[in-house]
C-alpha cells in the first residue's frame, strides 16, 4: 500500500529549514573545539590547569541547561557534582579502578539524585527553589563532613588510584592522558546536549522559560520537561565531578561546598547563559583571571575579581558571548556614523 505524502505548508517548510540551520555546525564552533585540541600541543606544561578548565566548563554547561534554557534557579548544583565525585572516588578506593565505568556510575548516581530531588525543587517560585537547592547542598555537605569513615571528612577521600585508560594509557603527572580523556568525554556529551537543545525539545524548554502559562496552553508537558532536563543536568554535573576525581585522584569535601555553586554561577554569568558555549568561555575567563589576580595580589585578588564581575554584568548583559554577538552591530553602527 502506497502511503500518500502531503506537501508541507510554507510555514512548516520554513520551520523545518530554521531547525536544520540551527543544527548545522558553524565554523566558529568547529574552531572552538579545534582550539581546545590545540591546547594539548601549544601548552604541554599547563595541561593540568587546562583540564580543570574543561571540567569546570562541562559543569557550567550542566547549570546552563536548567538556568539558561529552562529558567530554573539554583544555589546547590554542587550537590550533584559532589555526588559524582564521591561515587567515582569510593569505587576506586574499593578496587574498581576502571575509568569509564566509574565515570558512568558517578553520572548515574547524580542523575538519580537529580530525579528524586526534582519533585521538591521544581515546586513553587524561584525563591522557594533557591532555598530548597541551597538546603539540599548544605545537607549533603554536612553528611560528607560527618561520615568520616566513608568520605574522610575535611581531610578528603584518600587512596584514590585510577587504572589505565583503555588498559594502555596511565594518568601521568603532566596531565597529558587526563586532558585528552576529559576533552573527549566533554566533547561527546556536548554533541549530545547540543543536538537536544537545537531540537524541538530544546525549543519547548525556551517556551516554558519565557511563558509557562502559554506553554501549558499549547500542550507542552511542563512538569515532565522540567523533570527530564533537571535530571539530565544533574547527570552532567555528576560526570564532571567524577572526571575531577579521576584526574586528580583525590576528593575533597569542597566539591559539595556552597562556594563551588557560587563560583559556577559566576562562570556562567561571565560567559553568557543559554548559549551552550558560555559555560566553557566563562570557566576559562574565571579561572584564568583567578590565577592571574591571585599571583599579583594573593590577599586582595577577590576585590579585583568582584570589579571584573560588576563590569561584565553591567556592560555585557549577555556575558562575553553576548558582547561578541553585539560587536558586529556596534561596528556597523560606527561605520554608518563615520560615513555620515
Amino acid at each position: 500500500m502506497k502511503i500518500m505524502e502531503f506537501p508541507l505548508t510554507a510555514q512548516a517548510a520554513l520551520q523545518r529549514s530554521a531547525l536544520q540551520a540551527r543544527e548545522r555546525w558553524k565554523p566558529a564552533e568547529i574552531g572552538f573545539w579545534l582550539a581546545l585540541a590545540g591546547v594539548y600541543f601549544a601548552f604541554p606544561t599547563s595541561l593540568v590547569f587546562a583540564t580543570q578548565i574543561v571540567i569546570s566548563g562541562l559543569f557550567a554547561l550542566s547549570l546552563d541547561l536548567i538556568l539558561g534554557y529552562a529558567g530554573i534557579v539554583t544555589l546547590g548544583h554542587a550537590a550533584f557534582f559532589g555526588i559524582g565525585a564521591y561515587v567515582a572516588g569510593l569505587l576506586a578506593v574499593h578496587g574498581w579502578q576502571e575509568p569509564f565505568t566509574g565515570l558512568l556510575a558517578g553520572g548515574l548516581a547524580a542523575g538519580l539524585a537529580g530525579y528524586l530531588t526534582s519533585f521538591l525543587v521544581l515546586r513553587g517560585s524561584d525563591l522557594t527553589r533557591l532555598m530548597i537547592t541551597l538546603g539540599i547542598g548544605l545537607l549533603l555537605y554536612e553528611v560528607a563532613n560527618r561520615a568520616i569513615a566513608l568520605t574522610g571528612g575535611v581531610d578528603g577521600l584518600q587512596g584514590v588510584e585510577m587504572g589505565k585508560l583503555f588498559g594502555l594509557f596511565r594518568f601521568d603527572l603532566y596531565g597529558k592522558t587526563a586532558y585528552l580523556y576529559v576533552l573527549g568525554v566533554s566533547f561527546l556529551l556536548f554533541v549530545l546536549t547540543r543536538s537536544l537543545m537545537h531540537s524541538p525539545y530544546g525549543l519547548s524548554l525556551r517556551s516554558i522559560r519565557e511563558n509557562r502559562v502559554r506553554a501549558i496552553a499549547i500542550g507542552i508537558p511542563v512538569g515532565a520537561r522540567l523533570t527530564n532536563i533537571y535530571t539530565y543536568s544533574a547527570l552532567l554535573a555528576g560526570v564532571a565531578g567524577a572526571l575531577l576525581t579521576q584526574t586528580t585522584q583525590f576528593v575533597g569535601i569542597d566539591v559539595l561546598s556552597f562556594q563551588r555553586s557560587a563560583d559556577l554561577l559566576i562562570m556562567l554569568i561571565i560567559g553568557g547563559t543559554a548559549t551552550l558555549y558560555g559555560g566553557f568561555v566563562g570557566a576559562a575567563a574565571f579561572l584564568l583571571a583567578q590565577d592571574y589576580l591571585a599571583s599579583l595580589n594573593p590577599q586582595y585578588w577577590l576585590f579585583w575579581l568582584g570589579i571584573l564581575l560588576i563590569v561584565i554584568t553591567l556592560f555585557l548583559r549577555g556575558g562575553i558571548l553576548g558582547g561578541l554577538a553585539l560587536l558586529p552591530r556596534l561596528l556597523a553602527h560606527w561605520r554608518r556614523g563615520r560615513q555620515q
